[in-house]
């Protein structure tokens, strides 16, 4: 390449300056992902979530906050509300798309509920990170963790710590028809292929306590089974039903500041981390990466890890949790030409929060 050529693709794709490397899963393979460390322009990134009810959200927002602010790219952060909320996600995806946002990140409601406006925003060019849910859309990169790799991981703790037993495992996955919960299904029913185990369906369910507190005291108000593998919200309310002394044994698939207090005072078997925060701050480095690259790894992915009474205190939980006090961000695009969030951010100690 003569050194013409080779300056004009400097400038058409500038060279990020490396940020921290970080053992993940790359592209389906043990490595390292090199973060960028700046970003050579303010990009003007539109981050979706599904709702904003509990810590696991609270955490993926506060990742999402800070990786933008230490790139220096603006960030609006959105939640529909609930899982039941497609419609309030698609208005946010187009208010984002009316602002002109440079790209997206995504945590989907539904694996297919956003197909079409998502493939309008492929076939323009503009990056799109399928974060945490998953989607069945092409897109640019994802960053995520599979849900059916997260439920074998806690369905192999029980197999490993009750071998030779008949058992019998209640399960309570989470909404039906999202992504993440169709994949935990699959993950868990794989995992007890061949096993003397008898599944005892809880039943589907939003995410909140209300809601998983019926399906929890349904179920055991006519079997107590041995294990209850469960969403973080179920496994909180069945862990506190059944107590220290209770003979069910209960084990959480995804991890909140609940299961992790549970686990430590032993009164809730183990949680299974994907890591939430990492795979926020991941999901901004790589939009970020196609906005000023062109390219980026495929798929990122956090190593899953079963947090235990035993290995709690060696685990890094700042790339599960916010810090304490934190809350949900909730934070707008700003229109091209107006204040950035940047800017206001800038201008406030902390980012706006509710």
């Amino acid at each position: 390449m003569n050194i013409f050529l080779l300056l004009l693709s400097l400038i058409a794709f500038p060279v990020l300056a490396e940020g921290p490397a970080l053992e993940m899963n790359v592209d389906g393979k043990a490595g390292l992902f090199q973060a960028p460390d700046k970003a050579t322009r303010p990009w003007r990134i539109c981050a979706l979530l599904p709702h904003g009810k509990d810590h696991y959200w609270w955490g993926v927002a506060w990742g999402l906050s800070q990786e933008a602010a230490r790139l220096g790219v603006e960030i609006g952060i959105y939640d529909a509300g609930g899982y039941d909320k497609l419609a309030e996600q698609k208005r946010q995806l187009k208010h984002c798309h009316r602002l002109k946002a440079d790209g997206y990140i995504i945590a989907a409601i539904a694996a297919d509920g956003l197909s079409a406006e998502v493939d309008l925003l492929m076939a323009d060019g503009i990056p799109v990170i399928d974060l945490v849910n998953g989607m069945n859309s092409q897109v640019s990169s994802r960053s995520l963790v599979s849900f059916a790799d997260m439920a074998a991981a806690a369905a192999q703790y029980m197999l490993t710590t009750e071998p030779n037993r008949p058992l019998n495992l209640a399960w309570f996955p989470g909404p039906d028809g999202a992504a993440w919960v169709r994949d935990a299904e699959t993950g868990l029913a794989e995992a007890i292929v061949g096993e003397d185990v008898r599944l005892v369906h809880g039943g589907y369910g939003m995410t909140e306590t209300f809601v998983q507190a019926d399906l929890v005291r349904g179920l055991v108000s006519g079997i107590q089974p041995e294990y209850i593998i469960a969403n973080a919200v179920a496994a909180t309310v069945a862990a506190k039903y059944f107590g220290k002394r209770g003979k069910t044994k209960v084990i959480a698939f995804y991890s909140n500041p609940q299961t992790i207090e549970l686990v430590r005072d032993g009164t809730l078997q183990a949680t299974v981390t994907d890591s939430p925060v990492l795979q926020a701050r991941v999901s901004v480095d790589l939009a970020v990466q196609w906005l000023e690259q062109g390219s980026a790894p495929r798929l990122v992915s956090p190593v899953i890890q079963v947090l235990t009474s035993e290995n709690l205190a060696e685990a890094d939980l700042s790339l599960t949790l916010p810090p304490e006090h934190q809350w949900m961000i909730h934070q707008d695009l700003s229109p091209i030409g107006g204040a950035t969030a940047l800017q206001r951010r800038n201008q406030l100690q902390e980012p706006r929060t509710d």
